[in-house]
């Protein structure tokens, strides 16, 4: 049965069709059931037409290959397939709801809105990254959410997995993907660079800021090029109300080098979800376009050599991680709070690429109201942040490396571990103090956070002696 003669009831590869939800020039989409299935489900059959674009059939097969490799959250759930030597057809979760592209419209947000919608989605990149895939076609209109708030990709055809043939590659010279989000590298023909996708999304940053693409639509590879050298308008130029904490993120997620852009999804998203903490430089105070000496100069190194690139995308994020401090600044912890410092600026200096988070937890009350103010009137939240900063000041660490959260629970343990996992900390160092008797029933935050934890946890201990020496021992996490 061929494409133009499936319709409403037809039976394909065991699913029934019952209503087609998009007809699109590439492929179209039916909702479908299956007999002993409940999940909500959508197939995907490509349009197979005679002296049709030999890439549609190329995207096809690369979606194909990549979906059934692909889990968690931030992606449809892959169900089934169908090849080529009949009809070739894709099944996954159906994801209800509309497109960001549908948002877009309403452009320009809110700087807070902005903020939650490029937060969600650096996190789902972070989520693919991590599984070997960039994505390469990030746009409104692939990018959905669920009802419980992640952000969900969608359309692999143009995406690349590094641990599989890049088909799109070997068969087409010219870029793939839709011109206004196509990252500098990608103009050139690599495709091999993860923070393509973070070009992409600071692309939708800008339109959601401003209304306007960065670097219009152009119709030829002359004017793709043309992002090799020339600057966007500065965002804050084309709307007022865009604070310097958000030009500084978007511009820096523009930036032409890869190498000058966020290090990992995670990264970025942490950067958007604290703005007080972002390190505003000369980005930031940008009033106007650059000169045209500054883009003849520009022009002249990319018509040269073009932006760096990278071979993996996992050994790269594996030098750029989150490294959480989980730090007790209460009275007595004094000594094992300069342990954790010794140790968290040891794995600092092999980790140059790392971001540290260094946190720690205010308890509240389990029952009833928190003031949250001390028998002086002043402001516990604040005096603890002041505290943690005061902790880090003698590691040194670039001020673009390093962010300050004070998380307030009842729960410590449990609140570490949740930040650990929305934040996609890789490493968390914490400390365990003296045993006694009421820790050994009650069980310890550290045991805690080692038993849950999504990452490796490095736990800190004194000597019995006291400050003289420090162990500390790793583990792998459960995630």
């Amino acid at each position: 049965m061929t494409e133009s003669e499936l319709g409403k009831g037809s039976l394909l590869g065991g699913f029934k069709l019952e209503e087609r939800i998009h007809a699109g020039g590439m492929a179209t989409i039916w909702r479908v059931v299956r007999q002993w299935d409940t999940m909500p489900m959508a197939m995907k059959i490509p349009r197979l037409k005679d002296g049709d674009d030999s890439s549609f059939i190329v995207c096809f097969e690369v979606e194909q290959m990549i979906m059934p490799r692909l889990s968690g959250r931030h992606v449809p759930k892959f169900i089934a397939s169908g090849d080529f030597s009949m009809q070739p057809f894709l099944v996954m979760e159906h994801l209800p709801g509309k497109s960001l592209d549908v948002l877009m419209r309403e452009a320009p947000l809110s700087p807070q809105e902005i903020a939650v919608i490029g937060a969600k989605v650096a996190r789902a990149l972070h989520d693919i990254h991590r599984q070997h895939v960039i994505h390469l076609d990030l746009t409104p209109d692939n990018i959905l959410f669920r009802k419980s708030g992640e952000a969900v990709l969608i359309d692999f055809g143009l995406s690349r997995h590094e641990q599989l043939p890049d088909l799109m590659a070997e068969e087409f010279s010219l870029p793939m993907g839709t011109a206004p989000y196509i990252s500098p590298e990608q103009v050139l023909g690599i495709r091999s660079d993860f923070r393509s996708d973070i070009f992409s999304l600071g692309v939708i940053l800008y339109r959601l800021t401003t209304g306007e693409f960065p670097f219009d639509d152009p119709k030829s590879m002359a004017g793709l090029k043309r992002r090799l050298y020339l600057a966007p308008v500065p965002p804050r130029v084309l709307n007022k109300k865009c604070p310097n904490w958000l030009q500084e993120i978007i511009l820096k997620c523009l930036e032409v080098d890869s190498d000058k852009r966020y290090d990992s999804g995670a990264q970025l998203a942490l950067a958007l979800e604290n703005p007080c903490q972002v390190i505003l430089t000369s980005r930031s105070e940008l009033d106007k376009s650059d000169s045209l000496w500054t883009e003849f100069k520009r022009w002249i190194r990319y018509s040269r050599s073009g932006p760096s690139q990278l071979r993996s995308v996992a050994r790269h994020l594996d030098t750029a991680p989150i490294i959480m401090a989980a730090v007790d600044i209460s009275p007595g912890a004094e000594a094992l709070s300069d342990a954790i410092r010794h140790v968290v600026k040891r794995i600092y200096h092999g980790e140059r690429n790392a971001r540290i988070t260094c946190v720690t937890v205010r308890k509240t009350r389990l029952v009833g109201i928190d003031l949250g103010l001390d028998e002086a009137g002043k402001n516990l939240y604040v005096q603890y942040l002041t505290a943690l900063k005061q902790w880090a000041q003698p590691m040194e660490l670039p001020a673009d490396r390093v962010s300050f959260h004070v998380l307030e629970s009842p729960d410590a343990a449990m609140a570490l571990i949740n930040y650990a996992k929305s934040n996609h900390a890789e490493h968390i160092v914490i400390g365990a103090r003296g045993s006694s008797m009421l820790r050994r029933f009650l069980g310890s935050v550290s045991s805690h956070v080692v038993a849950e934890a999504p990452c490796s946890v490095t736990v800190v201990r004194l000597h019995d002696t006291g400050d003289s020496g420090v162990t500390s021992d790793g583990y792998s996490g459960h995630g």
